[in-house]
């Protein structure tokens, strides 16, 4: 339902996409993901028809989005980043002017209206200016427009970037019930976004995709795949358990933290250390609150793949690198 093909963007000598090439079909929930600066929003503003791109090309649900952008537009709903609207407006007259900029009319328009209103509980807001809500709210308003003529595809710029954690899970929890029926993909740079609502992620980095697995896949790469995380009740036996675990065969590293009396045996590639650790436990009688088997850390796999190239673009310089300024 979407594709794109060799899809490329540069803004004067700065090429901000380079040469993507993905499809994303029905029932996937795509991540995509990369640091700030990245091209996300770039790709997103593209597939969605806001900005032409240099060269590629995009089709929506068979419609290529360069030669019939009505049609491809009518297929998608778009949230923006920010989620801009019109913050003089009150919400239901924003709902309605999105209604009529759509198309829609008669029992449909307000069967949509209302269907889009009790979906994200906007009915208690319903006649309150924009700009008084709160961030949530706005959201909501942002994903309100964007569903109100039932797209098949959705398109979500950064949607819970800047929402404190029960908004974020509130936004999540309705992306969760729209991929139901419709192909979502979400742009973002939160991680545990990953977890929370996709099936699968491309991540980017200077406009070049760098991995395009399941979140699953995406962990197996991680140094710590299948590590043991355990937590020591007293100080003694987490200084005992470093030196026991550390010297185990299947272990290559042990990373602790001191003041938590945590301790991770990061595993020899291919090896499964949790046998050797929980014995370990059990012979020496460790009273350990806390035991359990990593699938893998994203953030870790993210930094690998995104920071060579990071640093490439700037030239090595580690604080343009990392986005600083002096």
């Amino acid at each position: 339902m979407i594709k794109t093909q060799n899809l490329t963007k540069r803004y004067g000598g700065i090429l901000a996409v380079d040469d993507l090439t993905f499809t994303v079909a029905p029932g996937e929930v795509l991540g995509f993901l990369g640091a700030n600066g990245a091209g996300k929003s770039t790709t997103m503003r593209m597939i969605a028809g806001f900005i032409a791109p240099s060269a590629g090309t995009v089709s929506v649900c068979g419609h290529d989005i360069g030669a019939a952008p009505v049609a491809a537009k009518a297929c998608m709903g778009y949230l923006p980043e920010g989620a801009p609207t019109y913050g003089e407006m009150t919400v239901g007259e924003f709902l309605d002017f999105v209604a009529d900029v759509r198309g829609l009319k008669g029992a449909r328009r307000r069967g949509r209206r209302d269907v889009v209103i009790d979906r994200l509980a906007l009915g208690p807001v319903a006649d309150q200016v924009i700009e008084t809500l709160s961030k949530g709210f706005r959201r909501r308003v942002g994903l309100a427009q964007a569903l109100i003529h039932d797209p098949q595809v959705l398109i979500l710029d950064e949607p819970t970037d800047g929402l404190d954690p029960n908004q974020k899970h509130e936004v999540r929890r309705l992306i969760n019930e729209l991929s139901k029926d419709k192909l979502v993909v979400v742009s973002t740079h939160i991680l545990e976004e990953v977890h929370e609502v996709c099936t699968r992620a491309i991540i980017i980095a200077n406009g070049r995709i760098v991995a395009d697995e399941t979140p699953a896949a995406l962990e197996a790469r991680s140094r710590y795949h299948h590590a043991v995380t355990l937590r020591f009740e007293r100080r003694e036996a987490f200084e005992a358990g470093r030196v026991a675990i550390g010297a185990l065969a299947e272990v290559t590293a042990v990373e602790f933290d001191e003041r938590e009396l945590r301790l991770t045996a990061v595993p020899r590639p291919g090896a499964n250390v949790l046998p050797a650790v929980s014995a370990l436990v059990v012979k020496n009688d460790w009273d350990v609150p806390e035991l359990h088997l990593e699938a893998g850390r994203l953030d870790e796999v993210f930094r690998s793949l995104t920071q060579p190239l990071q640093a490439e673009a700037a030239g090595a310089d580690p604080f343009k690198a990392h986005g600083a300024t002096l």
